[in-house]
């Protein structure tokens, strides 16, 4: 019964609250309104499904502009984030959310930047424009993963997956403060299906910020180098 009710109001709410977002999207330049629309969307979401979320060392998070990485055990993560994340920033998703009627109309309409990672070329221009957006002074929120964990042992997730290196060429051309997040429940809770499937069970999720790690200054060479040392904030996030 609780799944069916969960069920029934991700469709009301996302249907009802994407066409508000998409009547308030002419007055709203920033895209900023429509980010608060999403965030009540999934408070929402995870209300009725019996999840709650703690974030943890919010004092971490720096002035803007900075570069939020992630982890992505789930579906789940977006709602969460959107949820416990206590700014306004942009997502860069994956192309197939943005094709989903109303729900991706709205994103789209909020600045959220689609990316196709299987177009080098499409690629690089949503890198190019998740620079603008963070000289403008808007946080971006990326997976540096690329795809969801996998399964491990006993249905829990395996740890981190490979880094993709558009990420941190974006961070390298964006020269801002990369804020390391460690999302820790959202598998056990949502192992499968899209960001539209309801949960499979009630539980807690937390969300950890970790230390800014500073870029300005260290060129292009770091990457590597800033892989390593984002890789090595979330493990110890985790």
């Amino acid at each position: 019964m609780r799944k069916i009710f969960s069920f029934l109001n991700l469709t009301v709410s996302t249907l009802f609250l994407a066409t508000v977002a998409l009547l308030v999207a002419p007055f709203d330049g920033k895209g900023e309104r429509i980010h608060g629309i999403a965030r009540l969307w999934a408070s929402i979401q995870l209300w009725v499904s019996g999840i709650a979320v703690r974030l943890e060392a919010a004092e971490n998070l720096p002035e803007p502009p900075f570069l939020l990485m992630s982890n992505h055990q789930s579906a789940l993560d977006i709602s969460v984030l959107l949820a416990a994340v206590p700014v306004s920033f942009k997502f860069i998703a994956k192309r197939e959310l943005f094709h989903i009627p109303f729900f991706g109309w709205a994103i789209r309409r909020a600045g959220y930047i689609s990316i196709d990672r299987e177009n080098p070329r499409e690629a690089l221009k949503a890198i190019e424009e998740a620079v603008r957006k963070i000289k403008e002074g808007t946080p971006v929120l990326i997976f540096p993963e690329g795809t969801r964990g996998t399964k491990g042992s006993k249905g829990r997730s395996v740890g981190l997956q490979p880094f993709m290196k558009g990420a941190f060429s974006l961070a390298s051309r964006a020269s801002v403060p990369v804020v390391p997040l460690a999302i820790i429940g959202t598998y056990e809770l949502q192992p499968t299906g899209s960001i539209l499937s309801p949960p499979e069970r009630k539980g807690q999720v937390f969300v950890r910020v970790g230390k800014p790690i500073p870029v300005k200054g260290k060129g292009v060479s770091y990457k590597t180098g800033l892989m390593e040392e984002v890789r090595e904030a979330m493990k110890g996030l985790m």
